[in-house]
């Protein structure tokens, strides 16, 4: 299976992170520029966005959907729940704010990559979004994790929020420290060898 992203996309990790947990081998496909506007450069993906994955079954858009796919060929019986098992609104909410938190960073960092001034409206706004949705995560996402069945292998919720508290660091975007319950949930998760052997770079 062949995967187009960046080893430095919060999104691409998630599935990296997931591949390793199942034992899966997968082809990088490095997104060198992230101004083309060709879809053949995100694996064909229409919406210019990553991650894309080609698998044997077709071509699986955004990072959820490639799991999904990649859980369909697990071969270890791993117990994984995903965002739709979550049937208690902290747990659901939590997801759902890890997931806006992660499209908002991206948001941040294209528009000071692409000369957009930080007092920019618009710009004011994401940031002030996310410093909400970080200290709603930091004072929930504990006890929304506490409700997650306790004989899961791995939970998408987990994956996709270790992903972005290492992200908003690595990408220079939020200094985590005012955060120390989701530093420390970090710490721990990122103990796990499917986290040591996925880090976060800069692909040149």
């Amino acid at each position: 299976m062949r995967l187009y992203g960046r080893s430095s996309s919060h999104f691409t990790r998630i599935v990296r992170i997931f591949a390793a947990e199942l034992g899966q081998e997968l082809e990088f496909v490095l997104i060198r520029d992230l101004m083309s506007t060709d879809a053949a450069d995100y694996g064909d993906n229409p919406a210019l966005k990553m991650p894309t994955l080609e698998s044997p079954d077709g071509t699986w858009f955004g990072s959820l959907g490639i799991c999904r796919e990649l859980a369909r060929h697990d071969e270890l019986n791993l117990d994984i729940v995903w965002p739709d098992q979550l049937e208690k609104a902290l747990a659901s909410n939590a997801q759902e704010m890890v997931l806006q938190a992660m499209a908002t960073e991206v948001a941040i960092v294209m528009g000071k990559s692409t000369g957009v001034a930080a007092d920019n409206a618009h710009q004011a706004k994401l940031r002030a979004s996310l410093l909400g949705t970080l200290q709603w995560l930091e004072e929930n996402a504990g006890a929304a994790i506490a409700l997650l069945p306790p004989e899961r292998d791995l939970s998408y919720l987990e994956v996709s929020l270790f992903c972005l508290v290492e992200h908003l660091p690595f990408r220079e975007v939020l200094d985590t420290t005012p955060y120390p319950s989701l530093r420390a949930f970090a710490e721990r998760f990122g103990q796990r060898s499917s986290a040591r052997a996925t880090p976060f770079k800069f692909d040149f």
